[in-house]
């Protein structure tokens, strides 16, 4: 029996997330009169409820917390009812410009109900088109209210605050516009981790009570941290209780971006690792850069997979520090440098070293050797990543330059977009006479050969917008290309769209472009186990926003997160490695060991 209330306990949980959609509509403002701005400061971040306490004292309503604290300034007219009346009026009878989105106005009468009540039934008349059940601004009576039997006496839009405990008569719970009760009745919980079994079944107890009843539930004096606020979301409360009313505000207006839920899982390739702590041949290298990746992106995707990911196959784990040469914080210009140089430089700098002096990059290292080389990213190839790879300027806006770099540095395959650029560099037709194919058609991938270039924008949209399987179907393309080279090769295909996610701190985004990136791992795991001589690296030149991951269930491919930034951060990076000489890659170094580690492997191999 105990295990049967407890599955259904999780049930209700699970239903509870799926049902209620949050918004700043399910937060209310407790204590609203003691914010520094009453009534606005909720208002201008679209709380659903606000609660004032109310005295009755000289014929007059005072807002107040105390009694000796009563102000003559403080009137329930003047910090209420008359700017809820002027928003009305100047939104046409709504108190909100979405005339869809309600009010619920908690009064906490302080004093007597009668002599209180009538007071404010005497200021709140005049207004009634405006009010619940002729308008959206529902006034709900709390504190001394009249017995429940007593509840038809006043207006029709005077509805009052119930308590679970109390049972109602069908016509009693219809002036019940809001149940009740103190978080403490429950449970001890203070907000951190999760409530105890215990606590959790009375609370999700009482919640699924009140819904019962048809009416909307309040906890008051639960703990207000954004943990709390989480778990009270889970368990379905209406009404997010807080005295934090920017940090709620912004919290919950997030929610459409924190929010993510994969319906569609795949099941990673799983490796064979024959060759994965060998030290023989490495004839191939394979880098591949989630642009923005940190622990936290890995582990949403692995959450939205249910558990699985290609990046868990690997036994081989180091960590990246990222700083730069002029900053504690990389930006992806001189994260990448250093993968492609060894050399620290200053943030947006490109292929120059902290002096900004021209470095080789590893593809102009490696073309003597007769390496064939190729550069995929799923965005813009003069951005910052790719370009460290062929270009050499201070400044990595300056794309029209980055451009026209190629033709002294060209590598064999560059799929991409950034075609505009090579246009405004005017280098197409030089690029196409050394015996380059060129084309801005994602249709002509198929009959390319290498060398060749392919830069199609319209291909390198968000996975949310279709991308589909361009990194996928492009590095397939470039593995094909180069079977026959008897030297190998070195292929990086950057997943430069975690990073925009970061950025533009969309949990949705996020996800959709780890999980994509982790396909593409799966396409180099398995190439390398069916080569033998294949070095994979998977590494990311920073972490983007700051993310933590607030709640997430992996079973139903649920992860919620929160971001600190919309930048990039400090923090050190994980470095995957799998095939030959990959235990190289185990430990924490600069980020300039990564070009270092690759090309004491290619000298080895390649003197």
């Amino acid at each position: 029996m105990k295990y049967l209330i407890l599955f259904l306990l999780g049930i209700q949980v699970s239903f509870a997330q799926s049902v209620i959609k949050y918004s700043t509509s399910n937060a209310h403002s407790h204590n609203d009169y003691e914010q520094s701005i009453p009534f606005q400061l909720a208002y201008q971040q679209g709380f659903g409820s606000v609660e004032a306490d109310l005295y009755y004292r000289n014929d007059s309503l005072f807002v107040s917390h105390e009694w000796k604290d009563i102000q003559s300034d403080r009137t329930f007219s003047k910090l209420y009812l008359q700017p809820i009346v002027a928003l009305c009026e100047k939104n046409g009878g709504s108190i909100y410009k979405d005339k869809s989105k309600p009010l619920q106005f908690l009064i906490d009468l302080k004093t007597p109900a009668d002599p209180s009540l009538t007071a404010l039934v005497r200021e709140l008349a005049p207004y009634e088109k405006f009010l619940a059940p002729k308008g959206n601004v529902k006034i709900v009576i709390s504190g001394n209210t009249p017995k429940p039997e007593n509840f038809s006496k006043y207006p029709a839009y005077i509805f009052f605050d119930g308590r679970p405990e109390v049972n109602y008569t069908k016509e009693q719970l219809e002036r019940v516009g809001l149940i009740s009760q103190a978080f403490a009745k429950y449970s001890k919980w203070n907000g951190k981790g999760i409530p105890v079994e215990k606590d959790k079944k009375a609370l999700v107890e009482v919640i699924s009570k009140i819904h019962a009843l048809g009416k909307p539930a309040r906890l008051w004096a639960s703990p207000d941290e954004v943990n709390a606020w989480k778990v009270m979301m889970n368990m379905g409360i209406d009404y997010i209780n807080t005295d934090k009313v920017t940090e709620l505000g912004a919290y919950l207006s997030k929610r459409k971006n924190a929010e993510y839920k994969n319906n569609e899982s795949y099941f990673p390739y799983q490796p064979t690792y024959l060759n994965n702590d060998k030290t023989g041949k490495v004839k191939n290298i394979i880098l591949l850069i989630g642009d923005g990746m940190g622990l936290a992106q890995i582990y949403s995707g692995l959450t939205a997979n249910n558990g699985r990911l290609n990046l868990s196959g690997f036994l081989n784990i180091g960590f990246s520090k990222t700083a730069s040469s002029d900053n504690y914080i990389t930006d992806s210009a001189a994260g990448a440098t250093a993968f492609a140089t060894g050399k620290k430089t200053r943030n947006r700098a490109i292929g120059v070293d902290s002096n900004l002096v021209a470095v080789p990059s590893i593809t102009t290292l490696v073309r003597p050797k007769g390496m064939k080389t190729a550069l995929i990213s799923a965005g813009d190839i003069t951005d910052a990543t790719p370009a460290a790879f062929y270009a050499h300027r201070p400044e990595r806006s300056m794309q029209t330059e980055i451009a026209s770099d190629f033709s002294l540095n060209p590598v064999d395959i560059m799929i991409g977009s950034g075609y505009q650029h090579f246009v405004k560099a005017g280098n197409i037709e030089i690029i196409k006479k050394g015996g380059v194919q060129v084309s801005n058609q994602w249709s002509d991938l198929a009959g390319m050969k290498a060398p060749f270039i392919l830069l199609d924008s319209s291909q390198t949209v968000s996975k949310l917008k279709g991308r589909g399987d361009f990194l996928v179907d492009s590095f397939k393309k470039t593995l094909k290309s180069f079977e026959s080279s008897p030297k190998g090769f070195f292929i990086m295909a950057e997943g430069a769209q975690i990073d925009y996610g970061g950025h533009a701190n969309i949990m949705p985004y996020v996800v959709t472009e780890m999980l994509d990136f982790d396909r593409l791992v799966g396409e180099a795991l398995k190439f390398a186990d069916s080569n033998g001589e294949t070095l994979v690296i998977v590494t990311a030149d920073h972490e983007t926003g700051g993310l933590t991951l607030l709640d997430g269930n992996i079973k139903a491919g649920y992860v919620d997160g929160n971001f600190s930034t919309t930048d990039h951060t400090g923090i050190m990076v994980p470095v995957f490695a799998y095939g030959p000489h990959s235990l190289s890659f185990r430990g924490i170094y600069e980020n300039t060991e990564i070009y270092e580690k690759i090309m004491k492997v290619i000298k080895k191999q390649i003197p």
